[in-house]
């Protein structure tokens, strides 16, 4: 017996969910588009990274153009502690149409920027907060409608950052780099693009449980719970090493003689195989538990950056994107679904991803600064890829553990 049913008969005191439905199924395309506006644009944003090294930014160092997209992230994450509680209470709705204003806007202004201040206050400070106000609600939602078929749900909602990380670097790289449009236009066309998506899940998402009506906003107690805080821990150690290879396989791949074009080709290369892992990994979860999928990816990740030190040609680096991505996206596929397995009442699960992704917002936030610093220390990157590796599988065991309260109803 897997641990997702193990845990399911230990929870016998929480109501049937509708596993799908017209509402259901509506709920998954509102996430995947949301997924597609921000997750699936900070995945893209090595692109930015190099193109602004070359550019706009060609005075700063690795390290400091990174924090534009570490900061995104973070606030993406640590959005989640207000609109998590705020989506248990009022609903995705009034959450979700205004924050989405406001996500078109940051991409707008951020196509007019061009020193290092006004990317960091437009892409990293705007776009982050706006993206973490809309990912967590569209979260919340999917996992309210879903449970014994949740993986399968959060691999398909998921897959919508994956394909905008493939869409994304191909546009970006021709838009920027073979045509006349220039930054300020590229950027826009995005924006359009994310504008149309936003308004498609605006109109669908729905909540499919009760709003709580008193309580304190955040739920603490989860804390107590073995499996939710060191599941939170483990996740920490791997996200803090997640995002170096999005961030930083075009700089390794043209140190070692690769061309502009191809470094960029691989950060899609990357996402393809992240779009197959969250699907995938969505039906290998219900079988072999979803505790067990995710470390078992979260493993395979960190063995696969230290694979990453020995390679010095274009089909490596192909091969090693496309295997990285498909378990890295597993991972993110599968994440939001264990954190919400440990709520005890489906209006209570906004809270509890709110609070886990609150935590990660500081790892997604010091990851790639701290290993931007590393490369140029040592003029190599080397040290970078060492630190994600150990990171990984440290992350790793740490969650084994958490699957191991999970797996015997220990609270």
């Amino acid at each position: 017996m897997s641990d997702l049913e193990k845990s399911e008969n230990t929870q016998q005191s929480k109501p049937s969910f509708p596993e799908g439905g017209t509402k259901g199924w509506l709920a998954v395309l509102a996430c995947w588009c949301i997924m597609f506006n921000t997750f699936g644009y900070i995945n893209a944003f090595g692109i930015y990274e190099a193109y602004y090294r070359k550019t706009f930014l060609s005075d700063q160092s690795e390290s400091n153009i990174a924090w534009i997209g570490s900061l995104q992230a973070f606030f993406m994450f640590s959005g989640g502690l207000v609109s998590g509680p705020l989506m248990d209470r009022y609903g995705p709705k009034v959450i979700l149409i205004p924050c989405s204003i406001l996500f078109v806007t940051a991409v707008m202004l951020t196509s007019l920027c061009t020193e290092y201040y006004q990317f960091m206050l437009a892409q990293g400070v705007l776009g982050g907060i706006a993206n973490g106000l809309t990912y967590t609600p569209t979260l919340t939602a999917v996992n309210q409608y879903f449970f014994k078929r949740r993986p399968l749900a959060m691999g398909i909602a998921s897959s919508g950052s994956s394909l905008a990380g493939v869409i994304f670097p191909v546009a970006l790289n021709r838009m920027l780099n073979k045509s006349t449009l220039g930054f300020g236009w590229s950027v826009r066309v995005l924006g359009f693009l994310m504008l149309a998506l936003s308004i498609i899940a605006c109109a669908s998402v729905s909540s499919n449980a009760p709003r709580r009506k008193s309580g304190p906003p955040l739920v603490l107690a989860a804390w107590k719970q073995p499996v939710y805080t060191l599941q939170i821990t483990g996740l920490f150690l791997v996200f803090w090493a997640m995002f170096i290879p999005f961030f930083y396989i075009p700089g390794y791949a043209q140190s070692i003689s690769i061309s502009v074009d191809m470094s960029f080709y691989l950060i899609a290369i990357l996402n393809a195989g992240s779009l197959a892992g969250r699907l995938l990994g969505g039906v290998v979860a219900t079988h072999l538990g979803q505790f067990n999928t995710l470390t078992g990816s979260s493993v395979i990740c960190g063995v696969l950056n230290f694979c990453w030190l020995a390679i010095n040609s274009l089909g490596g680096m192909i091969a090693y994107s496309v295997l990285l991505g498909f378990f890295s996206g597993t991972i993110i596929g599968l994440f939001p679904a264990t954190i919400a397995m440990t709520a005890e009442k489906p209006n209570e699960i906004g809270s509890y991803i709110g609070m886990g992704l609150g935590v990660l917002s500081i790892s997604v936030l010091t990851g790639t600064p701290i290993t931007g610093a590393m490369i140029n220390s040592y003029g190599s990157y080397h040290p970078a890829i060492i630190f994600s590796g150990v990171s990984c599988i440290l992350g790793a065991i740490v969650i084994a553990g958490g699957r191991v309260y999970s797996k015997t109803g220990k609270e």
